[in-house]
């Protein structure tokens, strides 16, 4: 299966995107289509033998344009979105000076004796059809030349009702300009509708151009993101220093970067060290300090010294481009929510013509005199009221900002279905190691008897440990070098599978390991058993130390809390979401961290293969679960819960089975998570409660049903202020998600 994103020309409303998308999925071979009038693009999963070309035909023959996209032509879009906002900037600014002519130039003609201060060459109504006739064929030539596209394949969309009411106006004044005494002869009243045509195409012309400078705002996180990468790179190559555009970075090159500069592409430093603005990625704006070993980012700047690293992922594999590509994705993607709008969209059109339709010839029949006027007047009025844009808007332009949002702030969001899954979530179950622990043993005990210090037993130990490749000995090893204390090699070292290790350093043996150890060479250990014990009640792992026959002490080593886990945990519940934690440690241990996390409900002793059975039991109990993890052994889990969630700084294989990644690997990202989700649904239930509820009360208003009991009846002119900027309101209620803000840890 292949994925394929497309640039779309020419779609203003739900309408035509639902006719792109049927119109893609009909090509023989095609899974998937998901079209976005927010981002006028199209996001297609097809058979390999489907090509792009395929896909461009399908479209344009339906009277659309379409261009494949490639991730770096993110920023083309967007240029192509300013010269389209321009476009209608210029030609509303040449119809609102025509326009206002127009206005002053009908005053003498909407009453007898009104306007007598209006020259009369500007009240001349031949000099008001040329007027009207450029702005309906010029500025508003875009509303006939999209009807023409839709018309001609048996469809219609917002601009033939754009084009059918302004028409409607502009034929029958422009009729009753040439040919007066004959309509008035044939019972034609005379009347100029010249001012509502001019006005209506104006106040269009404007809704949309503030509707593409919104959505523009909409996605300057991803244009941001864009704007990041680094343009060139310094690479040693032969002993020379070069600098060459990044895209000609290779695997393996040696690249030097100096204080100040963006780290071109991703890679692990080999030389130097310095500290690294990684905000960026994960909007932890404190820098990370990086030495030789350390994974270096692309497009993260470099703060304080110089440093060599060798390039591990360039081009479209650097995290940066991995970044975009899922955002884009998350973007193109359509929320189930949206199946509503789809469904509505395909009989909005058609619906609204035969509304009009049947209320003018009503009203022909039944209402005050002109009788014909007050059709016309119901007619244009229906067909401009109805808004099929602000339905098309109302949810990808949230799912957008939400998922920039989430970007901005290190959640990376897979689609638009997780982020709407997740603000269902009650239940949350946590991985311990490396999710709500650090996932790297500390010391954090030394006690020693009253024959040995600290220091010695630590140097000892330590040193003996340099030959193992346990992740405890590793952690003592740690603690001794950050310590700062020296140490030797081993003349002997054996593991002790299941209990610990023996080793001789000079003219001592050392033992380290558990109790089994001790009593295997006999070593009384009895004076610190029960505090061995407390520790391990603590979530601790105890090793006993004997120095030459002796026992000398205990080295305890633990799995230290995350600082920010027990607050994330509260806010969870807060919430009032279940958190539940899944470990497969001992139960001693696993209720040791879950006390010190404030988590009440924990499984032990959890095999990684059962894991996934442990979700489908809640789910089993009517709970929406989210599984937080990062190993590999979290993935089935990650793939069964309703919202996976994995640290974005575990594996790669977590972090494609999770419908949500989080970049700084914190616990407080998940209630950012499932709160950006509870905010982006409640902007989209907005957004529909306002364009249904727009259209669903004001087009029987139109239609004229508050006449005869209030004598009201909506000017079209009106009606065309409305319309315009239903679809801005929309979109300028959307931009106030930006203003969400994330939970201090």
């Amino acid at each position: 299966m292949e994925k394929m994103r497309f640039a779309i020309k020419g779609m203003t409303c739900a309408s035509c995107v639902n006719r792109v998308e049927k119109s893609i999925k009909k090509v023989e071979g095609v899974h998937a289509a998901h079209v976005n009038l927010a981002t006028n693009s199209a996001q297609v999963e097809a058979e390999p033998a489907v090509t792009a070309e395929d896909i461009i035909k399908a479209v344009e023959k339906i009277g659309y344009q379409a261009a494949l996209m490639e991730d770096n032509q993110e920023q083309d879009q967007s240029a192509e979105q300013e010269k389209e906002a321009n476009k209608l900037k210029k030609d509303f600014t040449v119809a609102a000076i025509l326009t206002t002519i127009v206005l002053l130039g009908s005053i003498p003609h909407m009453m007898e004796g009104w306007g007598e201060w209006v020259p009369h060459f500007i009240a001349n109504p031949y000099f008001l059809l040329v007027l009207t006739s450029y702005i309906q064929l010029v500025p508003g030539w875009r509303f006939y030349k999209n009807s023409y596209k839709v018309l001609k394949n048996g469809s219609a969309d917002m601009n033939v009702l754009v084009a059918m009411g302004t028409t409607s106006a502009w034929l029958y004044s422009g009729a009753m300009t040439l040919f007066p005494t004959t309509l008035s002869n044939w019972g034609f009243p005379y009347q100029l509708y010249y001012d509502v045509t001019t006005v209506i195409t104006t106040l269009i012309l404007l809704g949309r151009y503030l509707e593409a400078k919104a959505k523009g705002k909409t996605s300057s996180a991803i244009k941001k993101l864009m704007g990041l990468q680094a343009k060139t790179a310094r690479v040693i190559r032969n002993g020379e220093e070069l600098e060459i555009p990044v895209a000609e970075v290779q695997i393996n090159d040696e690249v030097l970067v100096r204080p100040g500069e963006r780290i071109p592409v991703d890679g692990v430093i080999i030389k130097g060290r310095s500290s690294v603005d990684e905000s960026m990625l994960t909007g932890e704006s404190i820098p990370v300090e990086k030495k030789e070993g350390d994974e270096v980012i692309g497009a993260t700047i470099n703060k304080t010294g110089s440093f060599t690293f060798r390039a591990t992922k360039v081009g479209k594999d650097t995290v940066l481009s991995q970044i975009i590509r899922m955002v884009n994705e998350a973007q193109g993607s359509k929320a189930p929510i949206q199946r509503i709008v789809d469904v509505v969209s395909a009989y909005f059109v058609p619906a609204v013509v035969i509304i009009a339709l049947i209320s003018a010839t009503i009203w022909y029949f039944i209402g005050p005199e002109p009788s014909l006027t007050f059709a016309l007047t119901t007619f244009i009025a229906v067909l401009i009221i109805a808004c099929p844009c602000a339905l098309g808007l109302a949810t990808p332009t949230a799912i957008m900002v939400g998922t920039e949002k989430g970007a901005e702030n290190g959640i990376l969001i897979k689609d638009a279905a997780s982020l709407e899954r997740a603000h269902k979530v009650n239940a949350v179950i946590l991985d311990k190691t490396g999710t709500l622990t650090e996932g790297k043993p500390k010391v954090t005990d030394i006690i020693t008897t009253s024959s040995y210090l600290e220091t010695d037993i630590l140097t000892l130990v330590a040193s003996v440990e340099t030959a193992s490749e346990h992740p405890l000995g590793e952690a003592i090893v740690e603690h001794a070098k950050e310590r700062g204390l020296s140490l030797d090699k081993p003349e002997s070292f054996e593991a002790i599978a299941g209990h610990g290790l023996v080793a001789t350093l000079g003219d001592k043996e050392i033992l380290v390991g558990n109790l089994k150890l001790m009593e295997r060479y006999q070593i009384d250990a009895e004076e610190m058993k029960e505090k061995a014990e407390s520790l391990a009640d603590e979530g601790k792992t105890p090793m006993f130390v004997a120095i030459g026959g002796q026992l000398a002490g205990i080295i305890a080593v633990a799995d230290t809390l995350k600082k920010d886990a027990a607050q994330a945990v509260r806010t969870l519940q807060e919430m009032g979401i279940e958190v539940i934690m899944l470990t497969g440690d001992h139960y001693r241990t696993a209720q040791a961290i879950a006390k010190q996390a404030g988590i009440d409900r924990f499984i032990a002793e959890v095999l990684p293969e059962h894991k996934a059975d442990e979700v489908k039991k809640l789910q089993a109990q009517g709970k929406v679960v989210a599984m937080v993890g990062d190993g590999i052994n979290d993935a089935p889990a990650l793939a069964q819960a309703d919202v996976g969630v994995a640290i974005g700084t575990g594996t790669d294989v977590a972090m494609e089975t999770a419908n949500i990644t989080l970049m700084r690997g914190d616990m407080m990202s998940v209630a950012t998570a499932i709160r950006l989700s509870k905010a982006t649904m409640r902007m989209i239930w907005q957004n529909l409660g306002w364009a249904f509820g727009y259209n669903i009360i004001l087009i029987p208003v139109a239609a004229g049903l508050l006449f005869p009991f209030f004598g009201v009846l909506l000017n079209p002119m009106l009606a065309g202020a409305a319309m315009a900027f239903s679809s801005v309101s929309v979109v300028l209620n959307t931009l106030r998600l930006r203003r969400f803000k994330t939970i201090p840890a």
